[in-house]
């Protein structure tokens, strides 16, 4: 036979859903490097909050070591002023100054002294000898 089965090659007809399951392998295989992708990208931002957190902590505990050693210097330098003041006996600081001011005192009348005194002689040896004339009528009067 001439036109028998064998004559023409066979030559089967792909069928419509051998093209599909190639497609559906594909497109798993691009979910699969999807979600591989979106877990990377997950775990890449966990890993940069991780560190943001462990950054922002660290720069908390060194500005609390900052400030707790300028807190202590402050607290230093209040204590070495104010020791000094609370263990100075304010009566000696009192005394002191009272002496000094009577000091003062004894030597303003030093300077003063000869020129105060020369000041009452000539007032006292100032005094007129004679009588006004109001007076002279007020002892004739008997007054």
């Amino acid at each position: 036979s001439l036109f028998g089965r064998n004559s023409f090659p066979s030559r089967r007809p792909q069928s419509p859903l051998g093209s599909l399951g190639g497609m559906a392998s594909q497109s798993q295989e691009l979910i699969q490097q999807l979600l591989v992708a979106e877990k990377d990208a997950e775990s890449t931002i966990m890993n940069a909050k991780k560190a943001r957190l462990a950054k922002l902590k660290q720069a908390k505990d060194k500005a609390e070591e900052d400030l707790k050693a300028f807190r202590e210097e402050q607290e230093r330098k209040f204590q070495a002023e104010m020791g000094g003041k609370a263990a100075a006996d304010p009566s000696a600081e009192l005394m002191g100054a009272t002496a000094k001011e009577a000091e003062m005192v004894e030597k303003d009348y030093q300077t003063n002294k000869e020129r105060t005194i020369a000041y009452v002689i000539s007032k006292v040896l100032d005094v007129p000898t004679q009588l006004s004339t109001t007076q002279t009528q007020a002892l004739m009067m008997g007054v």
